[in-house]
């Protein structure tokens, strides 16, 4: 072992190869260390606030500064099954996603050609021939477009009789007798509870296109829907507490208390269940219980459960 405080003179290298190699190895770990404590210290004292706690916090244990007194160790020697190591100071900015070059092939296609104004060859007015094309790409958005549809069901009767008289069913719709079509009530509650697009914005985006209607109204849709879908909620919320292992987790749900003009704080419970992270046979699923408050017993909700309940520590 070298102990590397004097500057080294020629006349005092050794002539062992083996001794050389080690000498030469002693030497680069510590410039290596010598590296990393003075940039360290260069963020610390010329880097931003936040930048010198971290290199505080995560070089504290790497400058090892006492180490260049004594001696330093040759590095291990490579590996290429190693993994490298994170390179020092800023962390590196996680690569975009982008779609340079290509867009996903699973979009729709719709080709638009292009011909010249004039195909015949300026030089001896022969019929020009194709002899190759240019093909560019770009991404495109057709707007959702509102529009009327008109459902007609021809009468059709025989003349020598009188019962003879046929006619195609109406077709069943999500609000009966109303003017709103499944889509469009589809639309409206996606548009609110997956894009967190309020009713009132959307009352402002249908007069854009020239249909006034009330906010009731859409709340009423809204309503309509929920009471379709409520048999599949409790289909789901039996599978879930039918498994062995259910998670279940609240979050605070602000509501509307019009009687003290304020809100209250009500609370969402998530019944889950989800193997995918050891292989098991159920697929993931998630279903919602509304409560008024923390005060309300979990257990009033998993009635008939049996098996491990997971939960993060509530009393």
């Amino acid at each position: 072992m070298y102990l590397l405080i004097m500057a080294i003179r020629s006349d005092a290298l050794p002539t062992d190869p083996a001794a050389l190699t080690e000498m030469v190895l002693a030497l680069d770990a510590e410039n290596e260390k010598l590296r990393v404590a003075m940039q360290t210290l260069k963020e610390m004292i010329f880097g931003k606030r936040s930048e010198r706690l971290a290199a505080l916090v995560a070089e504290q244990l790497a400058l090892e500064l006492g180490d260049l007194e004594t001696g330093v160790t040759p590095p291990a020697a490579a590996n290429d099954d190693t993994a490298a190591a994170k390179p020092l100071g800023k962390p590196l900015r996680k690569k975009a996603r982008r779609n340079i070059g290509s867009l996903p092939k699973h979009l729709p296609r719709c080709e638009q050609v292009l011909e010249p104004e004039a195909t015949a060859c300026p030089c001896c007015q022969g019929q020009l021939h194709k002899i190759g094309e240019d093909v560019s790409e770009v991404l495109d958005v057709i707007l959702a477009i509102l529009r009327v549809l008109r459902t007609v069901r021809p009468k059709y009767g025989c003349r020598s009789g009188t019962d003879g008289v046929v006619q195609a069913k109406v077709l069943p719709r999500l609000i009966e007798s109303g003017m709103a079509s499944t889509a469009l009530v589809s639309h409206v509650v996606v548009s609110k509870f997956a894009w967190y697009l309020p009713l009132y914005r959307q009352v402002q985006i249908l007069a854009g296109q020239g249909i006034h209607l009330d906010r009731a109204t859409l709340a009423g849709w809204v309503k309509r829907a929920a009471w379709w879908l409520k048999s599949l909620y409790e289909l789901q919320l039996r599978m879930i507490q039918a498994a062995s292992r259910v998670f279940c987790d609240e979050t605070p749900m602000p509501v509307l208390d019009p009687g003290r003009h304020r809100t209250r704080i009500c609370q969402f419970w998530a019944h889950a269940m989800d193997d995918r992270p050891w292989g098991g046979p159920s697929p993931p699923a998630v279903a919602y219980v509304f409560a008024g408050g923390r005060g309300e017993e979990i257990a009033g909700q998993l009635m008939g459960f049996s098996g491990i309940l997971q939960v993060d520590g509530y009393a």
